[in-house]
């Protein structure tokens, strides 16, 4: 395991981004999204346009290099202006494999969009952790690296070079982390969970620790120390803001990457107990069970049944 917690992360929710299209758009404009049933991501590389998302009361803003990511099963409507009258998108990306559109001219506005795939197990870890909508304005700290990653987006949609689609996907994955750096860095007051743990410096070394060695079997006083922090200090405050005593979480963090073991691999359970820092098959059995609800067992088996090619041991 590395001692990067966010990577891990992202690694454990299979986090994948894609560049899936874009339009440009001229005069007077508006188009109205269906509900994703994926992350959905976009930014403006030209122009500017206003976005109303349902369930908001007020349209906002958007300027060239402003990124929009909903996770929320939202409609949207972009538009130039919020009275304009919207076309459906599902008519005007109409056609076989279209990914790109022109409304009007197309000279004042361009946009380009994508998704976000995530594990349909462990994927919820992430996205039940986001707001429902995060917005980075061009005009934030945060932006700076946003910049760059548009302006090569763009440039290899425009291109017709070998490796397009992969360097796409790349530099789409790139921006997908750098709008959650940026979240984690300008968002109020998160709830308890990992997310916000995170992005609170004073207990990332104790974070680190768990997730570079998840095997150990870490004392409190060895996190409590590496935060320069007293026993009972960091134990109240690694509480607050991850939602879980530092070895509840530790022992959580286990039982997510033993789901994952049980599902892909053929490891015997045992052997995935040493692994996991447990002296006993029974002892990790038992803090499964109480961490899932069910045996380990029981969720191989679950997997088999979703995955017929995969074999239990």
């Amino acid at each position: 395991m590395s001692a990067d917690p966010f990577s891990d992360i992202l690694k454990f929710t299979n986090a994948a981004s894609l560049l899936t299209g874009g339009f440009s758009a001229g005069g007077a404009w508006a188009i109205r999204f269906p509900a994703p049933d994926k992350i959905k991501f976009f930014a403006v590389v030209k122009g500017s346009c206003w976005v109303s998302i349902g369930g908001e009361a007020e349209p906002i803003h958007f300027e060239t290099g402003d990124v929009g990511l909903l996770t929320a099963k939202r409609s949207f409507v972009l538009a130039s202006d919020p009275s304009v009258t919207p076309v459906d998108a599902m008519e005007l990306f109409s056609g076989a494999d279209r990914t790109t559109a022109q409304v009007g001219d197309g000279d004042d506005f361009a946009q380009i969009g994508g998704h976000v795939l995530l594990d349909p197990a462990s994927g919820q870890l992430l996205a039940g952790v986001l707001p429902p909508w995060i917005h980075v304005a061009a005009a934030s700290p945060q932006a700076t690296a946003f910049r760059w990653l548009l302006d090569q987006l763009v440039e290899e949609r425009a291109a017709v070079l070998p490796g397009a689609q992969l360097a796409s996907a790349q530099l789409a994955q790139l921006l997908f982390i750098q709008i959650l750096r940026a979240h984690l860095k300008t968002s109020g007051a998160m709830p308890a969970g990992w997310l916000r743990a995170l992005a609170d410096p004073r207990i990332a070394p104790a974070l680190r620790l768990m997730h570079g060695d998840p095997a150990r079997s870490w004392h409190l006083d060895e996190l409590a120390k590496a935060c320069a922090m007293s026993r009972t200090t960091f134990a109240f405050h690694f509480r607050s803001v991850a939602g879980a005593a530092p070895l509840t979480y530790l022992t959580e963090w286990r039982m997510r990457l033993a789901e994952r073991a049980l599902r892909d691999e053929t490891t015997p359970v045992a052997v995935l107990a040493r692994s996991l820092g447990y002296t006993s098959e029974s002892a990790f059995s038992n803090a499964f069970k109480r961490v899932t609800g069910r045996s380990p067992k029981a969720c191989r088996i679950a997997a088999r049944a979703s995955t017929p090619h995969v074999a239990a041991s």
